[in-house]
């Protein structure tokens, strides 16, 4: 099951009691079982969802995975072209098992798949892969156990619901008991609004969204006292990110974690209020209740502690596979154990997280990972924010680039160089800096190192080469 016999549970024990408010709208947990069980009735037994963060996303969503419905979520901003492209394929490919419309607001067997999930695309056609219901139902359990969900959290998560973040944030409220928020749309002012007057105890977000909340937060004197949960994911917190929150909200554990869509969780930790963060660190906690991880070769044989390579996972929280878009390397297994590609190595226990393969700079034949630079770049004075990413060279292969934001004023290639001596080795250190106005991100606000180097190439006004 995912959510919908818990669904049933809260709106008989607790029927007036709010359950979700998005975009401003309201609707308590009587509600929203009465609205699903209204809208189950048409509902086809596999569902292409497509729109914007609502309450009847919400309604819609439950329905389109009760008994053995399948749901695919579209994110509305996506070409209509490739929305449509995406259906065909979905209704093409999806088990079609019958579906009857007495089956009710129920949930289906557990082994069976509820969700078509889809990786962030914009042009190209994303992956899909699939997802059984008991697979999302230990997931809820290990997060709940991990973050400390409790029935009297209110969570806010900012971003759009088609993304897989704030998707499972929704979900796993509603299988927690727990009061779920969410905006139309990101908007720093409105994020600001619902933590002063919603009850906001819980955030759910990506770091670029964190940093520009806690900032601003500070600087327009927005309380954030009583956050005490926040969560991020997409990448690690650099250090100028964790400060700011801390500041921000002082009362809130924050919690970072590794995982992928196709994995579920691997690993996390929560730093304390106070709690020392290692500068420059890649360490991203130890593996979730129910998860094992190895790393493991190409050949699926395992390493040398210390050593880096393919981030393996074994748990019932991983996903059946694709449907489409496998190109054998997306997805792999050995044995039991799974891995989308990720580098990393094990140290006394912690997962340390390089990056994807695909993200690697090869640089006069030695392997840098753009995610390390980034987080030590991070750690040095001055430095708001940064990026890294390999730049074709003639001579090494590719060599490595950085941009970065500066936290006050400017900042020199020299303090840049100066500030990295006792972080990276020397191999990993940029050869060339660059000034941005702002990070290159995408949509979903995450950073993208294909944006700097078109950024570069192009001589965008946003970017200027930084001397010594």
């Amino acid at each position: 099951m995912p959510f919908l016999d818990k669904l049933q549970r809260w709106a008989g024990q607790r029927p007036h009691d709010t359950a979700v408010v998005i975009a401003g709208r309201r609707l308590d947990w009587e509600q929203l079982r009465d609205a699903a069980k209204d809208e189950v009735a048409g509902t086809k037994s596999v569902t292409a969802l497509c729109e914007a963060n609502s309450v009847d996303f919400a309604v819609k969503f439950a329905a389109a995975v009760a008994g053995r419905r399948q749901c695919a979520v579209l994110d509305p901003a996506w070409p209509k072209s490739l929305q449509e492209d995406i259906v065909r394929r979905v209704e093409a490919c999806a088990d079609s098992a019958s579906v009857s419309p007495d089956d009710g607001l129920a949930d289906g067997p557990a082994v069976s798949t509820f969700l078509i999930g889809l990786t962030s695309g914009t042009t190209a056609v994303p992956k899909a892969f699939t997802r059984s219901r008991r697979s999302w139902q230990q997931s809820f359990d290990a997060s709940i156990e991990f973050f400390g969900l409790r029935q009297d959290d209110v969570t806010l998560a900012p971003g759009p619901l088609a993304a897989s973040l704030n998707l499972y944030a929704l979900a796993e409220c509603l299988y927690a008991g727990s009061e779920f928020h969410t905006l139309q749309t990101f908007d720093v002012g409105d994020v600001h609004a619902a933590i002063t007057h919603d009850r906001v105890t819980r955030l759910v977000l990506v770091p670029t969204m964190l940093r520009m909340l806690s900032e601003r937060g500070m600087t327009g004197c927005v309380d954030a006292s009583g956050i005490r949960t926040i969560i991020c994911a997409g990448s690690k917190l650099d250090a100028r990110t964790l400060e700011a929150a801390r500041r921000w909200a002082p009362n809130a554990t924050i919690y970072e974690y590794y995982g992928a869509s196709e994995l579920s969780f691997v690993s996390g930790l929560g730093l304390s209020p106070g709690q020392e963060a290692t500068a420059g660190g890649t360490g991203i906690g130890r593996p979730f209740p129910g998860v094992d991880v190895r790393i493991l070769d190409d050949e699926g044989a395992p390493v040398p502690d210390g050593s880096y390579g393919n981030i393996c996972v074994r748990s019932g929280m991983v996903g059946n596979g694709y449907l489409w878009g496998d190109d054998g390397e997306a997805m792999r297994c050995f044995g039991d154990w799974y891995t989308v590609g990720d580098q990393g190595y094990l140290a006394d226990g912690e997962l340390h997280i390089l990056g994807r393969r695909a993200d690697m700079i090869l640089t006069a034949g030695r392997n840098v990972y753009p995610h390390e630079v980034e987080l030590a770049l991070a750690a040095v004075p001055g430095v708001s924010a940064a990026v890294a990413a390999g730049m074709t060279d003639e001579l090494r292969g590719q060599r490595v680039v950085a941009g970065v934001v500066p936290s006050h004023g400017g900042i020199s290639a020299t303090q840049l160089r100066a500030g990295l001596e006792d972080i990276l080795s020397r191999h990993k250190r940029p050869s060339q800096y660059y000034l941005l106005a702002e990070l290159p991100t995408t949509d979903r606000g995450k950073v993208s190192r294909n944006l700097l180097l078109e950024w570069i190439n192009a001589r965008d006004p946003r970017v200027r080469a930084l001397g010594a």
